[in-house]
């Protein structure tokens, strides 16, 4: 598995396996190319998009934004937000502990103090990572679950 900086050739496959995450019940946010395209890859808040991949398959991908006013997630403006997202073929791989320090530099880089991960309140995997990670719950509002690394 090697990682790098994700760019416009991957949103293909990020799409492809974002859409079998919410054909799996894992994922209610969009997953289509052009979201992909403008908000993970050329999104203007974006700070960080790391991917990991083995063959030219790529595995999955953490991405880094800037939290603005009036976000829509509702963090604290200057925070970072932080999304994992494995494909379901590489599950239980270690994907996600090899992309987070990665993420985590590039936010002490970027001088964020913290980084939110809104997690829905079914997906006790992706609660489960972001524990694993050093991420603690700081509010729960509907159907969410949000996790807080202090950096």
């Amino acid at each position: 598995m090697i990682t790098r900086d994700g760019t416009l050739d991957d949103v293909e496959q990020m799409s492809a396996f974002l859409q079998e995450l919410t054909a799996l019940g894992k994922r209610t946010s969009r997953d289509d190319p052009d979201h992909v395209r403008n908000y993970y890859i050329l999104g203007e808040n974006r700070i960080r998009l790391t991917v990991a991949e083995e063959d030219g398959t790529i595995l999955g991908f953490q991405a880094l934004s800037l939290a603005t006013p009036g976000n829509p997630w509702g963090v604290e403006p200057g925070w970072g937000v932080i999304g994992t997202h494995i494909a379901p073929s590489a599950a239980r791989r270690g994907v996600g502990r090899t992309l987070f320090p990665i993420t985590r530099q590039a936010a002490r880089e970027a001088g964020l103090s913290s980084i939110d991960a809104s997690i829905g309140a079914t997906n006790a995997e992706g609660q489960a990572y972001y524990e694993a990670m050093g991420f603690r719950t700081y509010r729960e509002p509907d159907g969410l679950v949000c996790k807080r690394y202090d950096l």
